[in-house]
């Protein structure tokens, strides 16, 4: 019961954003995809972001906790 309550009360506000939405687009204009511009902001924050976590995971204290888990990881007795 209490799920029918919840859909008749969202139905017409989704119904609104979505006629909302659709004007904003226009009737032709739809976003499919990224443009070439959005692929090169991608693609050089993937590189930064790759870059900054090679060097947090080589430093040596990370470096060192890596080595001790694995270390550990080995040495277990079962």
């Amino acid at each position: 019961m209490e799920k029918n309550v919840m859909t008749r009360v969202l139905s017409p506000v989704r119904r609104i954003w979505q006629d909302r939405i659709g004007r904003l687009m226009g009737p032709g204009r739809r976003d499919q995809g990224m443009t070439t511009s959005e692929y090169a902001v991608g693609t050089i924050a993937a590189c930064a972001f790759a870059a900054v976590l090679y060097k947090v995971v080589t430093s040596g204290a990370v470096l060192s906790a890596l080595q001790s888990l694995i270390k550990d990881a080995l040495d277990a007795q079962f």
